[in-house]
């Protein structure tokens, strides 16, 4: 497999050393200093895009793509509110979009438990529930796309809150996550349920990018010959 790597800071350089020892080669390169080489007719050389950028960047390296006709594989966070018009795009093109805000096998599982623990204490007020995300400084979003993600799963599941906040909490139904940047932090996430009486939670740590680049390369492996809008439920059949 050919694969363009758009986005080749720490988590890019992760990836193509996962990416060659499984046999794949890595055809183009995108980085800050080079941004002008991303072209349609560069993304021609390639089988698939894993994209890891920023927020402001992200977008349009998703339309360059599906221009090109190259699958893309993105873990960037921050730009969610476009993605009704990315998906819309990637299906007008007949393109292959797969997002996830955490490519890492076991925090894809971590989901799926936060899910199911938020639906086991629906029955008990009693427990108010809270996040805690950590990560590196150099961070740019905040709170993570991952606790966004699990926040998502609490709301839906537990129906104590409605909404979440970094801020100080202004009702009982919004739920309070609370972003921590220090290095040298990959990511950690807790979810905690508290009561007068006793607490109890659930924490997923990262000890480094290997997983999340293994979980990209994995899911670019997954987009070939595929088209439609695609995420690691869809990889892990969960």
């Amino acid at each position: 497999m050919k694969i363009a790597l758009i986005g080749y800071g720490k988590m890019g350089k992760e990836i193509e050393q996962i990416a060659i020892s499984r046999g794949h080669t890595v055809v183009l390169k995108i980085d800050v200093d080079n941004q002008a080489d991303l072209t349609v007719s560069n993304l021609s050389k390639a089988d698939v895009a894993i994209e890891f950028t920023t927020p402001a960047t992200a977008v349009s390296n998703y339309l360059t793509c599906f221009d090109a006709g190259v699958p893309v594989v993105s873990g960037t966070t921050g730009w969610l509110d476009q993605k009704p018009m990315i998906e819309k795009e990637c299906l007008s093109k007949n393109g292959c979009f797969f997002y996830t805000s955490n490519f890492s096998l076991g925090m894809n599982i971590f989901f799926e438990l936060n899910k199911i623990l938020a639906r086991m204490m629906k029955p008990y007020s009693q427990y108010d529930v809270s996040m805690t995300e950590i990560h590196h400084t150099q961070k740019l979003d905040a709170p993570s796309g991952t606790a966004i993600t699990l926040a998502e799963g609490i709301i839906s599941e537990n129906g104590s809150k409605k909404s979440w906040t970094i801020e100080s909490p202004k009702s009982s139904e919004e739920l309070h996550i609370e972003p921590v940047r220090k290095d040298p932090y990959p990511g950690l996430h807790t979810i905690k349920y508290d009561s007068e009486v006793d607490y109890l939670e659930i924490t997923h740590n990262a000890y480094s990018r290997k997983g999340l680049a293994l979980g990209a390369v994995l899911a670019a492996e997954f987009c070939l010959g595929k088209k439609g809008i695609f995420s690691m439920s869809d990889l892990l059949k969960l």
